[in-house]
């Protein structure tokens, strides 16, 4: 048995997926979760991990009850789809992850992983409660080491709805007449979730030689308009169902967002340095969670 990692957001998209590799790789997993929480897309190892219910025990009980909590993986965020409210942002981006730290280093945990994200801080109130933890996890690494990974445009199977390739996919499976878009001209990186994983495995095999605080964009270094992505994926979608998929696709219909980046500033080259690469292109990623999409219908 390898070190003993605790998790967070592992009922989610990123953590369901990091669980069931930490598992593999022998770690020992502890995850916080919600009594009612969906687990779904962990029901297959949920009796591989050992989980509180958030709601039940206080966020001091997994580290009084384990002899020694070596790695702290922080996934779970709120993003304000859902019309939470700012307090409740604020509470799940901000206020808890700061208890997590604090019980982290009362308890001498070695290392504590921030999932960020590479989007402007006053972009909306998700983007600006991730950052400011960032903000605050900068004093903390006098007593542990931080690592912070900012993640690019991350997609694959078993994604949200609410998120945009996942929200794209259906509408092309569903047929709809027309898609209302903006005119596609910024540009992102899109990552499938299995490169992503691995970044934090490989991250987490070589801690011992970062500093007490690092940082890591996480992306492909490809980047890809907007336009570009969503007339792809419409592509792959007909192809993989063998017949034409008629939306029309309305660029320009929408304005962008208050605050838009066009382009992404990015530098993975210290993960390159690590020894991590991309390994899913880009059509094959789209194409794997399309599969995944026409098997649930």
């Amino acid at each position: 048995m390898k070190e003993t990692v605790l998790l967070t957001g592992a009922t989610g998209f990123l953590g369901s997926y990091l669980a069931k590799r930490l598992l593999c790789e022998g770690y020992k997993v502890i995850i916080l979760k919600r009594s009612f929480s969906d687990i779904w897309r962990i029901k297959d190892i949920l009796n591989d991990l050992i989980y509180y219910n958030i709601d039940e025990f206080s966020i001091e009980q997994p580290f009084k009850e384990h002899k020694k909590i070596d790695i702290v993986i922080h996934t779970a965020t709120c993003y304000g789809r859902n019309s939470e409210n700012v307090s409740k942002i604020v509470e799940t981006n901000l206020l808890f992850p700061l208890r997590l730290i604090e019980n982290a280093v009362l308890f001498n945990t070695d290392t504590f992983f921030n999932t960020d994200t590479l989007q402007y801080k006053y972009l909306n109130t998700y983007t600006l409660s991730k950052k400011q933890f960032v903000e605050w996890i900068k004093i903390f690494s006098k007593k542990i080491q931080i690592v912070n990974l900012k993640i690019e445009h991350m997609y694959g199977p078993k994604d949200d709805k609410s998120k945009f390739v996942t929200w794209l996919i259906s509408e092309f499976l569903n047929n709809r007449c027309e898609i209302k878009l903006t005119k596609g001209e910024q540009k992102r990186d899109f990552i499938y979730i299995d490169d992503v994983v691995n970044a934090y495995i490989k991250i987490l095999e070589n801690r011992e030689k970062l500093s007490s605080y690092e940082e890591f964009d996480v992306g492909t270094g490809k980047q890809i308009k907007i336009k570009d992505f969503v007339i792809l994926t419409k592509q792959t979608v007909s192809s993989i169902l063998n017949r034409e998929v008629k939306t029309r696709l309305n660029f320009g219909a929408l304005p962008y967002r208050e605050g838009e980046f066009m382009e992404i500033k990015e530098n993975i080259k210290p993960l390159l340095d690590l020894g991590w690469h991309p390994e899913v292109e880009l059509e094959e990623g789209i194409k794997r969670t399309i599969i995944w999409e026409v098997k649930k219908l």
